[in-house]
């Protein structure tokens, strides 16, 4: 057992009570992630989707769903973002940068972005360990770059699925066009390409009072929050805070 200086008796009562309670989480943790390895295959791919990205030399240039597996590595993760912002989205846009000059309409989710702020640094460490990565969303390419390179974004592959139905066949996008957030999974086997896995804990009922957290094993602003005695504000994240754009 450890101690911290000047703690009572009572905060290390508490707080071994507490670890317990974080251990447990692990271990579910751990058994879930168990299961969702050993999910049967998913179903292939209806087709190889033609996405609109920049090619090796920064050039627009078709690119299907396919190309985005690297030789040798078989999972990619595709983060499937709105933008644009749902319809309902009320708050503010971006004010400064290329993405302001894009109608309120069609800006992308502040959430989304912020959430894509925290991936973008772990790409490079995923792509080392043998992972694909690449985010979607059904703007504009044009819209897609210039919001990267509004946030500072430099690893993250970003393609448009404007020309397709990719993000409607897979439950990334509503009845009436309105976008859904989602982090799929697809994996390359001798068959071709399956859906593997999707975050369909955001289509679940949430119980009172919580979050919906459909990440949150991996919503790291958050988690760093919930480690905090304020825990989560009532706060949602923003396109820009103050005078400061972006970041």
């Amino acid at each position: 057992m450890i101690t911290f200086p000047n703690e009572s008796a009572k905060y290390r009562t508490a707080r071994e009570k507490l670890l317990k309670k974080e251990i447990e989480l692990r271990r579910a943790m751990e058994e879930v992630a168990d299961a969702r390895r050993a999910l049967p295959p998913g179903g292939l791919i209806r087709q190889d989707y033609e996405f609109d990205a920049l090619d090796a030399h920064g050039k627009p240039a078709k690119t299907r769903l396919s190309e985005l597996f690297a030789p040798g590595k078989d999972s990619l993760i595709l983060y499937d973002m709105m933008f644009p912002r749902h319809p309902q989205e009320k708050r503010d846009v971006a004010t400064s940068g290329g993405t302001a000059k894009l109608a309120r309409p069609d800006q992308p989710c502040p959430s989304c972005t912020a959430l894509l702020d925290q991936f973008d640094g772990a790409v490079g460490h995923l792509q080392a360990a043998g992972f694909n990565f690449a985010v979607v969303g059904k703007t504009g390419l044009e819209n897609l770059v210039t919001l990267g390179r509004d946030r500072g974004w430099r690893n993250m592959r970003l393609v448009s699925s404007a020309a397709n139905s990719f993000k409607r066949d897979y439950n990334a996008e509503a009845a009436d066009g309105s976008q859904i957030p989602l982090l799929s999974v697809f994996h390359r086997d001798p068959d071709g390409i399956r859906h593997f896995w999707s975050s369909e804990l955001d289509f679940a009922p949430t119980e009172p009072g919580q979050d919906p957290r459909g990440l949150g094993t991996c919503e790291t602003l958050w988690n760093l929050m919930d480690f905090t005695p304020e825990g989560r504000p009532n706060w949602n994240e923003q396109l820009q805070y103050g005078e400061a754009c972006c970041h």
